[in-house]
């Protein structure tokens, strides 16, 4: 059974990005959290994760749906002669 709750730096590694990137989604709001334990260190519910991954998705597809040129390469870019 896969654990209920992820570290930051799982979290971090899950996305790819940097400790300071976890950080600022969490302190937002952006990505729920909880902080537990004497050190109030922050922990996140890997389905607040998925449901996070799923908005971003589909925050993309909308933003891409509504600008056709945001989906494309800029000009020189790759696929570009």
């Amino acid at each position: 059974m896969p654990p209920r709750f992820l570290t930051l730096a799982d979290v971090t590694e899950i996305l790819n990005i940097s400790t300071a990137q976890a950080y600022a989604l969490v302190r937002s709001g952006e990505l729920p959290a909880i902080q537990i334990g004497g050190r109030l260190q922050w922990r996140v519910e890997a389905s607040q994760l998925e449901a996070y991954i799923e908005r971003m998705y589909a925050e993309t597809r909308a933003r891409l749906e509504g600008d056709p040129v945001a989906g494309q390469a800029p000009p020189g870019g790759v696929g570009e002669p």
